[in-house]
């Protein structure tokens, strides 16, 4: 029987929940722990770091904290392209998947240390283990289609529910532990369900039979350089490409050395990382359209995924202003302070969103045990854990908004009083509700076919995540020249979300799904790879850009700096809807 054929009875074989293979939402929960790791840790960063040493942070410059976190994104996202690779040709992309996870769980453990030493430590594991674990889930959901290309975009969009459904969580559980608790609860809260992640994943393997397996060659579509000559031609070309990236990285090293730098921080962001970024995006692409092995039909396609890329760079560069300078714009220039019927209105609302999410999620859940649950019952019985132990939290935090558990309240050192404050964090939750809410819609949208072309969806998801900067940039109008406090209404950043979600919406999963129709099979995990290195570029450059805030509000206002992302990205959207027959033709009969 061929490889195909077996894991067509696989799949067959595992259910259906929702109309889509069970596996899909395995692959849903144990994405959904890893971002709520990530996002939980993510919410906490800047605002540890600038939080004043009384309160138990670092008391960091908003400049600096802004740096450090484009380093720790921006590096998070450049090694999928390594880790793809270790999947292709060593592990396997379930083995990667189950040793990335365990790998962050010590990140996330080392960092509730607080300590300076654990929390860099913490950093690396967590920058190390998403290499391994990122690019090579989201090849396993590509493998499960195979055979039903046209429903791709629908399942990447369930998939990235699951994915905003870990963030909704672990934004709001690790955000509110440890602005309100203690920072290394928050920390150590995003450590326990990412060991619940690993455990699931790993116990429900044997659903996927061989999926996710190490890819073997599967025919000429696939062949293998076997050959000393083609062998050699491609040791050759990676010493070639290897020598262009150095030499690219030495030249912009030199070039970006002529200033003097204010830290070691800054030396790596301003030296470093630039020569790094730039080196290695060229050596890589490079090393790919030149593979010899590629046919006329699969080049093209591959540059397809490189043009996608490269405007996926603008939308994530706007878009990651959420964990940088849009939590301080919700810290110190949002009003968050609630009393009486603001308050109580306030709480319905987060109580709506967080219990609905919640049900929507756990109803999600049941339907998985009812296809499931004979086969990986012990993976199970630890997803139904650790959901009744989200609950629990969730019960007990929306209490103590409420003014109840008076007793477990004092005992946390919390107060229970007649007025709210919002926690800077919570806004960022908005992103991950709206996912959890319109996913469904818009994957019923694309499967009408109404709109097919893959750049008019990445040109709208662009154009609207500078609308939601425009909106930033309308509700900033009257927040004075350089002022470092102002108290703008709560609506403007709700709206900047939404529009940010619908965007994203547009972009991220139909850019998961088209990776996975065009990239030739051999090389998926490093297409995957590729595509991931955007988000490195745009998480390095979205801090960057971030952390000049307080310069651009000093010379300007903040309605600029805002105004400086709804130009660019509005622009580069415009583009790629002009570029549709172009990439159309490309694409040798997707579209």
């Amino acid at each position: 029987m061929s490889q195909l054929a077996e894991d067509k009875r696989t799949i067959r074989d595992m259910g259906k929940v929702l109309n889509h293979p069970s596996g899909l939402f395995v692959l849903f929960f144990t994405e959904m722990w890893e971002r709520f790791s990530y996002y939980g840790m993510r919410a906490l960063l800047v605002l540890f770091l600038t939080a004043s040493l009384m309160d138990g942070g670092y008391g960091w410059e908003r400049s600096d904290a802004l740096e450090l976190y484009a380093l720790y994104t921006g590096l998070v996202y450049f090694t999928p392209i390594i880790g793809g690779v270790i999947a292709d040709k060593l592990l396997g992309y379930r083995m990667a998947v189950f040793i990335g996870a365990l790998i962050m769980a010590m990140g996330h453990a080392s960092m509730a240390m607080e300590t300076p030493a654990f929390f860099y430590a913490g950093l690396t594991m967590l920058i190390l283990g998403n290499g391994l674990f990122k690019p090579n889930i989201s090849s396993i959901v590509g493998q499960l289609y195979r055979d039903n290309e046209d429903q791709k975009d629908a399942a990447y969009t369930i998939f990235y529910m699951g994915i905003n459904a870990g963030a909704f969580l672990g934004i709001l559980l690790c955000g509110y532990i440890g602005e309100k608790i203690s920072w290394s609860y928050g920390f150590g809260l995003a450590m326990i369900f990412m060991i619940a992640g690993a455990i699931q994943f790993w116990y429900s393997s044997k659903i996927f039979g061989k999926i996710g397996l190490k890819p073997e060659n599967d025919g000429i579509a696939d062949k293998q350089e076997t050959s000393l000559t083609e062998v050699a031609g491609g040791s050759k070309r990676i010493i070639t490409w290897a020598i262009i990236g150095v030499v690219i990285a030495l030249i912009i090293f030199f070039l970006s050395s002529a200033g003097d730098s204010a830290s070691a921080l800054n030396i790596i962001n301003k030296r470093y990382m630039p020569a790094l970024l730039f080196g290695s995006v060229i050596s890589i692409i490079g090393f790919i359209v030149t593979d010899p092995s590629l046919t006329k039909i699969e080049k093209d396609r591959v540059w397809v995924i490189v043009v996608l890329t490269f405007f996926t760079v603008f939308f994530w560069w706007a878009f990651e202003q959420s964990g940088g300078s849009m939590t301080i714009f919700s810290r110190d220039y949002t009003d968050r302070t609630l009393v009486g019927a603001g308050a109580a209105i306030f709480n319905t609302v987060n109580t709506i969103l967080t219990a609905g999410s919640m049900a929507v999620i756990t109803w999600v859940l049941l339907q998985l045990f009812n296809v499931t649950w004979s086969r990986i019952s012990f993976a199970n019985m630890i997803l139904a854990a650790s959901f009744i132990v989200i609950w629990i939290i969730v019960i007990l935090m929306l209490g103590f908004e409420w003014g109840f558990f008076g007793g477990v309240a004092n005992y946390f050192g919390l107060e229970l009083a007649d007025k709210t404050e919002v926690q800077a964090s919570w806004f960022s939750i908005l992103n991950s509700f709206f996912i959890i809410t319109l996913a469904p819609l818009f994957s019923k949208f694309w499967d009408k076919k109404i709109i097919t072309s893959g750049p008019v969806k990445f040109g709208i998801g662009l154009i609207l995540v500078g609308l939601g900067f425009a909106f930033l940039a309308y509700g900033s109008a009257g927040i004075p020249q350089g002022a470092k406090t102002a108290s703008v209404s709560m609506f403007w950043l709700v709206m900047a979300y939404f529009l940010h979600t619908a965007g994203e919406l547009c972009v991220s999963p139909v850019g998961l799904s088209y990776v996975s129709k065009l990239a030739p099979v051999r090389l998926i995990g490093l297409m995957f790879g590729v595509w991931f290195v955007a988000n490195f570029i745009a998480n390095w450059s979205a801090g960057i850009t971030g952390s000049y805030i307080d310069a651009i509000t000093e010379s300007n206002s903040m309605t600029v700096f805002f105004l400086i992302f709804t130009g660019i990205t509005v622009g580069a959207g415009i583009i790629c809807i002009l570029l549709k027959g172009v990439l159309g033709k490309m694409m040798h009969g997707f579209e």
